[in-house]
């Protein structure tokens, strides 16, 4: 399976922040946010990776991760010339894609949770016979979010978008698996009212065919969408007391790069080492001789 990151758009929900830089590469607490996002590809165990971002800026996410060999990781990068949409990753992306499936997630969305491997792999596994899962994350108050409503099978009735009413707590996250025909989906996606091509679209192209699934995140998974100053806030706030209360790094991905056996112990010091003079550094540096992984 491929993973694809969007990191494009103009990011206007939080000018001036993000008039000179991609918001993906703001911090969201002590890291860059789209390490969020590729965390959660490296723990579907995804190695090949393919960054789109806009001409401007995905010069800066090349600089900042490079070729993802010192991760273990074949990460390559596209343009994005102008906001097409979310499925025109798929279009993008299709010489990389060739005959794969592929993970689709959004630069902007921050996960944290017990068992996110095992979430992710259920996701993976749905799609094995063919189709698409998407994800539902419980939500107090979903009608902001797109709603999913299901059967007891998982199989999806209907997706809405910003519901008055929601037929379920399940919002959808940005985080979406899919079989190789989403390709050729995506090619024959109508642009919507505002040009765009809408991954809602996709996603309603597979529910017609009988094959669109949905894998529950459940109570302890917690999702940001860091699209506005609000978001982007709360996220550093959850991340700063989950990492100093517990001691445990979110979406550190050297560390997760390490436990996944992509990298090796000297490998993971050689990172460690180009960060020692930061607390990221050191508690990289400290990771060899405390193997107790969070569960």
């Amino acid at each position: 399976m491929k993973g694809i990151i969007l990191a494009g758009g103009s990011g206007t929900r939080l000018y001036p922040c993000t008039i000179s830089v991609s918001k993906q590469l703001l911090p969201i607490y002590d890291k860059p946010l789209i390490y969020y996002p590729l965390s959660m590809l490296m723990l579907a165990k995804i190695r090949d990776i393919l960054i789109i971002s806009t001409p401007n800026d995905v010069g800066n996410y090349e600089k900042l991760l490079k070729d993802g060999s010192r991760l273990g990781l074949h990460i390559q990068y596209a343009v994005q010339e102008t906001p097409r949409g979310l499925a025109d990753a798929f279009i993008i992306g299709e010489k990389f894609i060739g005959d794969d499936s592929v993970c689709l997630v959004l630069g902007d969305n921050v996960f944290y949770g017990a068992n996110m491997s095992r979430i992710l792999e259920r996701a993976m596994a749905s799609i094995e016979g063919g189709g698409a899962s998407i994800f539902g994350c419980f939500m107090k108050n979903p009608q902001e979010f797109g709603v999913v409503e299901f059967d007891e099978q998982r199989r999806v009735i209907s997706i809405e978008e910003k519901p008055k009413k929601p037929k379920s707590n399940y919002a959808v996250p940005g985080l979406y698996f899919y079989d190789n025909q989403v390709v050729n989906i995506a090619k024959n996606v109508q642009p919507s009212a505002r040009g765009e091509l809408e991954i809602s679209s996709v996603n309603e192209a597979y529910l017609n065919l009988g094959q669109l699934k949905v894998t529950l995140m459940g109570r302890g998974v917690t999702w940001f969408d860091t699209g506005s100053p609000k978001g982007m806030h709360k996220a550093s706030g959850f991340v700063k007391t989950i990492q100093e209360m517990q001691g445990f790094y979110i979406s550190c991905i050297e560390e997760i790069a390490w436990r996944k056996h992509f990298i090796d112990d000297e490998q993971l010091r050689r990172c460690g080492e180009e960060l020692k003079k930061t607390e990221y550094g050191k508690y990289l540096l400290s990771l060899p001789k405390n193997e107790e992984e969070p569960t």
